[in-house]
């Protein structure tokens, strides 16, 4: 089991319980948590969605290679897939080393911004790590 206390949650994101993020400010990135990226270990594939393509909240829209497993990737809101992160196509690593800047997934333009406010913020993820025995 690893030690929560060491891991970093910013404030200014917004966390689903698939350990998925999303930036409460535009623009809108979606990425994996530092918890979730220790937990798979040294990514080695990143698979996109398309551009453009309509998303649910909680829908599967890509997965994560590691050398441990591979892992799908969950939307935490409801919205439009407005970018991907090219650079991961040749450094799958990058939210290995970055997890909430150069290691984001996609950019999404939110339905609705207000259902942001009923994802986790970084000390309801941090307990919510602690109590599901991570």
């Amino acid at each position: 089991m690893a030690d929560q206390k060491n891991f970093s949650f910013p404030d200014t994101l917004r966390y689903h319980t698939e350990h998925e993020w999303i930036s409460i400010h535009p623009p809108h990135r979606v990425g994996i948590s530092d918890f979730a990226q220790d937990q798979l270990g040294d990514l080695t594939y990143v698979e996109l969605p398309e551009v453009g393509r309509r998303l649910a909240r909680g829908e599967e829209f890509g997965a994560l290679e590691s050398t441990k497993s591979v892992s799908p990737l969950f939307c935490p809101a409801r919205g439009v897939v407005t970018a991907v992160n090219e650079e991961l196509a040749e450094d799958p690593g990058l939210p290995n080393a970055d997890p909430y800047g150069r290691g984001w997934v996609i950019e999404l333009k939110p339905d609705n911004t207000e259902e942001l406010e009923d994802l986790m913020d970084a000390l309801a993820y941090r307990q919510f790590i602690e109590t599901a025995g991570h």
